[in-house]
């Protein structure tokens, strides 16, 4: 290779070296972008209904704020009560483990000599216990870190909604300008079906949530309204967060009863399973079509190189990744390459006739 070739490839490897340093930047704008979409989408509503673009933007970031702050007021408070109520629950389950290992003693026989007793197993604990609280301030530092976060992707949120129209042009202008138009066509479907997307999982956290804390209220399992927020929350991760949610709800009745618990368990396989063939057919007809193989991998693979934000935009990424795919290189590329079949329909009249029977023909 010549030395402007080695010049771009060194100055390729530098970018893709650049970009996976900040991946965790690129996924908070990613994640502010599918905010901004489902807002603008909001404000194109009012913009329709009489509204100015500048009104429209400043209701939409009100009403925005404004269901951030009560979904944080609605959160935080039962959290710290329903936290101190597990802490007071905790000692009592391991009283009523402690007196249901006693009778187990005392039912069979040499029972003792198989199982270590609570004592032993308190003793157990207890270093485990010291290593949490040793990594405390790790755990607070991380926290602090979620928090600026979640502000920074707020605030570019609000930025790109009050004016999309620049960094739109910005991205399209990275094309060549005969594609450019094309681009911005196939920016228009990604935001649709991110719209879409966005709606479908909004309905399936407000239902499962709400089913969710139905079943544990009948159920009398503790911290019903932390848990049936958990339940709501992580359905905005398909595959991954409906067992992800099931744990705290069946850890806590664990401590009361172990029945208890193993109704939990089949609460939620039964809300599952109403959920797949009844919600999401009714409420997800107008996503993309997707195989449940590739969604599973997608979120598999973006946890493991980008973490929980990637696995939480796991199924955004696909869905744009599927358009542009679908667009660029199904509809653009092969389905208008004719050349491929003008040389297969020419290929069977070249067979037809030999070498020999050209000739033979030609003598005749």
């Amino acid at each position: 290779m010549g030395l402007g070739k080695w010049v771009g490839f060194l100055g390729l490897v530098i970018s893709l070296y650049i970009l996976w340093e900040i991946r965790q930047v690129l996924l908070l704008v990613l994640a502010a972008v599918v905010f901004a979409t489902a807002l603008n989408s909001l404000v194109r509503r009012l913009q329709r209904a009489g509204l100015k673009r500048r009104g429209a933007v400043a209701l939409s970031i009100i009403v925005f704020v404004l269901l951030l702050l009560v979904f944080i007021g609605l959160i935080v408070p039962p959290f710290i009560s329903q936290f101190q109520q597990l802490v007071e629950l905790v000692p009592k389950g391991l009283d009523n483990l402690q007196n249901r290992f006693q009778d187990m003693q005392g039912m069979i026989p040499g029972y003792s000599q198989y199982l270590p007793g609570v004592d032993d197993l308190i003793r157990q604990i207890q270093p485990l216990a010291a290593r949490v609280a040793g990594n405390f301030f790790s755990w607070f530092s991380n926290a602090l870190a979620i928090v600026i976060n979640l502000l920074l992707v707020v605030i570019l949120t609000v930025m790109f909604l009050i004016n999309p129209q620049p960094y739109r042009r910005g991205f399209v202008l990275l094309f060549p300008s005969f594609y450019r138009r094309r681009a911005d066509q196939i920016l228009s479907l990604c935001e649709i079906a991110l719209v879409n997307w966005i709606g479908g999982i909004l309905i399936n956290m407000v239902v499962i949530g709400t089913v969710s804390g139905i079943g544990l209220l009948v159920l009398r399992v503790p911290l019903v309204l932390a848990n049936a927020l958990l339940a709501g929350l992580l359905e905005a991760i398909p595959n991954v967060g409906p067992t992800l949610s099931v744990i705290p709800p069946v850890a806590i009745a664990l401590i009361e009863d172990p029945v208890k618990a193993g109704a939990v368990v089949v609460l939620y396989i039964v809300i599952q399973q109403l959920e797949q063939y009844l919600l999401v057919p009714f409420v997800m007809s107008k996503q993309l079509s997707m195989l449940p193989a590739v969604t599973l991998l997608s979120q598999v693979i973006f946890a493991i190189f980008f973490g929980f934000l990637g696995l939480f935009l796991a199924i955004p990424l696909v869905i744009v990744g599927h358009i542009w795919l679908q667009e660029v290189l199904v509809k653009d590329i092969l389905d208008p390459w004719q050349d491929s079949e003008k040389f297969r329909s020419d290929v069977p009249t070249l067979l037809e006739a030999s070498p020999a029977e050209s000739s033979d023909s030609e003598h005749s």
